[in-house]
């Protein structure tokens, strides 16, 4: 949905992004403006690593799971006495 807007108006030039700059610094006050790129930088830095995270523990079950599969071998046949 947000896909289609965004191609539907574009994205924010340079006079659109002064606008949403003052409305932001008017609604946080200038001190905070950089206290909240930091903390949405930290924030994006713990979830890529938190996914990470996630996919090298999927990689790692998945192998265990591949080495826990061992090919199956033809069981040998008891001998029988011949009389």
């Amino acid at each position: 949905m947000i896909e289609m807007i965004l191609l539907q108006f574009g994205l924010p030039g340079g006079p659109e992004l002064l606008i949403i700059l003052a409305v932001a610094v008017l609604l946080f006050g200038a001190n905070k403006i950089p206290a909240l790129a930091r903390s949405s930088g930290q924030a994006m830095g713990e979830f890529k690593r938190g996914r990470q995270e996630i996919e090298e523990e999927i990689k790692r079950g998945a192998e265990a799971s591949k080495q826990d599969v061992e090919p199956t071998t033809k069981l040998e046949e008891p001998a029988t006495e011949a009389s």
